[in-house]
């Protein structure tokens, strides 16, 4: 998974920190038992120092590890990575927590309901890079973690980067997802008579859901309204496909024009008046994922977790059921994404957690996990043989990618705050009707503050 050569993932490296180095600037107030009004680097070191000496309730009982993976893509890849630590760690005891809900959003509520009551788990699965500012003052170090296993000789670039909080390790990479991801049903594309790899921008995407109206039953573009994160992301693959890196690059660090983010709206609204389903509002992701596998859907938009779902689907196969092309725009980017763990200082089981966190960087779990849900693993030395072709192949762009863009909705773009006031702009201007001035407005408004 490493790049073609050292220039060219220096490069991708370069632009990716600068941007999230920018982004990182704007914090929010942690999720400290003190309220997030103190503490700080002080606070977090002083209290991770406790843990790390056998201080904060030792180590006694299972480690409880909190994560949201409770369905479709999933359930599968937690059960393996559970199989899989109780083989490498029969003596310590693992006690895996599930939080369903899209987007994390319901595991975030219970993680900061946690910590904030001091009642911190042994780990929660999360996202790092501003996304870590949420949990400023209350993240123990896994400095130690880092180096003896010697993760900054193995890991992604960016994993080094974006797992660093006030110059300490805080969290540990699982594996990375990609988001600008366009998936279509095989059947449903070729009975429309559409030559996907023509695709080669939004509007020539928008042409084709037509010829899919026009030319079959089946709903052109399935997206999941359920919840509003989904057209978060949209709309962010959107911005890049009709403006380009530099442009979305801009508008994460609060400097975005006008004409480009308008147009990005214009863009997707014109995708959900008139090409997604008409109990979109009802549907969440994995509802709306089935689309593609029943044949009812031609295409959908999201990460590539939900190429996860396909492969734990039987007779439902990779080229023949099921395609992928690269969101239509943004040839050549990777949309980077990363499914990590973070530690809480002062969590009930020290010397567990940290066990939990070595084994999360291991090739042995990041195989077990990453070839069902959909990921690729955040090592440069495991072998892809496990992953098939999909995935193998995924794992090319990653290494080929120009530009490796950090995504919008998911922790690496800008902070949760910002994130926040992005999805409530999506809430209230952007659901139907279409507001695209409003939502303009409040997305360039969002990202300045």
């Amino acid at each position: 998974m490493s790049s073609n050569s050292d220039n060219g993932r220096s490069r991708s490296r370069r632009r990716f920190i600068h941007a999230t180095g920018i982004a990182a600037l704007a914090g929010i107030a942690g999720c400290s038992g003190n309220g997030g009004s103190g503490g700080g680097d002080d606070t977090a070191e002083s209290t991770a120092t406790e843990t790390e000496s056998g201080g904060g309730g030792g180590s006694s009982g299972p480690v409880e590890v909190l994560h949201g993976w409770t369905g479709g893509d999933g359930a599968r890849a937690a059960e393996a990575l559970t199989a899989a630590f109780e083989e490498a760690h029969p003596d310590v005891g693992l006690d895996m927590n599930p939080i369903g809900g899209g987007g994390n959003q319901n595991l975030d509520a219970v993680v900061a309901n946690r910590l904030q009551s001091n009642d911190p788990p042994g780990a929660f699965a999360n996202w790092p890079g501003p996304n870590l500012l949420r949990y400023e003052g209350v993240l123990g170090s896994v400095d130690d973690v880092w180096e003896e296993n010697n993760f900054e000789e193995v890991m992604v670039d960016e994993a080094i980067e974006l797992h660093q909080q006030n110059g300490s390790y805080r969290a540990v990479p699982l594996g990375s997802h990609r988001l600008n991801c366009l998936f279509y049903n095989v059947s449903v594309v070729e009975d429309a008579g559409i030559d996907v790899e023509s695709l080669n921008s939004p509007s020539a995407l928008i042409d084709a859901f037509e010829t899919v109206a026009s030319e079959t039953d089946a709903v052109p573009m399935t997206h999941a309204m359920g919840g509003t994160w989904t057209t978060t992301q949209l709309w962010a693959a959107v911005m890049l496909g009709v403006n380009g890196y530099e442009s979305y690059m801009d508008f994460l660090a609060g400097d975005g024009s006008e004409s480009d983010v308008r147009a990005a709206f214009e863009t997707t609204a014109e995708m959900l008046e008139n090409y997604i389903s008409d109990d979109a509002a009802s549907l969440n992701l994995t509802a709306s994922n089935q689309n593609i596998i029943n044949g009812n859907a031609a295409f959908i938009h999201q990460g590539n977790w939900a190429a996860g779902a396909y492969r734990n689907t039987e007779d439902f196969a990779y080229d023949e059921d099921w395609g992928f092309k690269t969101f239509p725009g943004t040839e050549g980017m990777y949309t980077l994404h990363f499914d990590s763990f973070l530690y809480p200082a002062n969590n009930p089981t020290p010397e567990a957690s940290k066990t939990w966190e070595a084994f999360v960087g291991s090739p042995e779990a990041q195989i077990a996990f990453n070839q069902y849900k959909g990921s690729i693993p955040t090592r440069t030395d495991v072998s892809m043989d496990a992953f098939g072709p999909y995935l193998q192949e995924t794992a090319e762009d990653f290494a080929d990618a120009e530009f490796r863009p950090p995504n919008l909705q998911h922790g690496l773009g800008v902070s949760s705050q910002k994130m926040t006031q992005l999805n409530e702009v999506i809430s209230s201007e952007f659901t139907g009707p279409y507001n695209v001035d409003a939502a303009t407005q409040g997305f360039l408004d969002a990202v300045s503050n």
